[in-house]
């Protein structure tokens, strides 16, 4: 069973807790992984672009000028699409874009991806963020002590207002619920901050 470090609200060492085998020492399944963030990027797109054909455009229905004679060459309609305002050939139109997995696979590339941040020393696990107002100055001395550098995702068990607002003019740190773990956002993240509730809560859930 796999160990790391509880660390204290401000950076000390608190001891060692475990972690779940099934979440944190998974078999890492790129190819699985890969097949997961491309379903949830997919699924965000909206498919709302539309574009009209040449029997949907107004207008059009007399010919532009006659057949032979004009030393032109022959024209049907201005809703053709040569003509600038006609139709579009091959343009979108509305389509979901969602793709379906299982969800046995998205389990397992869920806990690649956990495994992956384990064991490359990515993870980070705190008795509690314990903060009392929602300065943004505040949270930047919980991230250092915790020493979460880069983007930095923040697993919470519950919602929190308070860590909420101090987060809120960090760019790089993105707070998230233990019941919402995804793969885009762990592998966007450089560091993993779960709180021990939130620990407890995405074992449960996801083991």
């Amino acid at each position: 069973m796999p160990q790391t470090t509880m660390l204290k609200a401000d950076g000390k060492d608190g001891g060692k807790v475990d972690l779940a085998d099934a979440l944190f020492a998974a078999p890492i399944n790129e190819s699985l992984i890969h097949q997961a963030v491309i379903r949830q990027l997919a699924g965000r797109r909206i498919g709302t672009a539309d574009t009209l054909t040449r029997g949907e455009v107004r207008g059009g229905g007399k010919k532009p000028w006659r057949q032979k004679g004009t030393g032109r060459a022959r024209q049907g309609t201005k809703s053709a699409p040569q003509w600038a305002g006609g139709g579009v050939v091959f343009g979108p139109h509305p389509r979901s874009y969602e793709q379906k997995m299982p969800s046995k696979m998205r389990r397992s590339a869920l806990r690649g991806v956990l495994s992956a941040k384990q064991a490359d020393g990515a993870l980070r696990v705190v008795e509690a963020v314990e903060l009392d107002d929602g300065r943004t100055k505040a949270m930047l001395g919980r991230l250092s002590g915790w020493k979460a550098a880069g983007k930095v995702l923040l697993v919470l068990p519950t919602r929190d207002e308070v860590v909420e607002r101090s987060c809120r003019n960090l760019r790089e740190v993105r707070v998230i619920l233990a019941d919402s773990l995804n793969v885009v956002d762990l592998l966007e993240a450089d560091t993993v901050v779960f709180t021990q509730a939130a620990l407890d809560r995405a074992q449960e859930v996801y083991a």
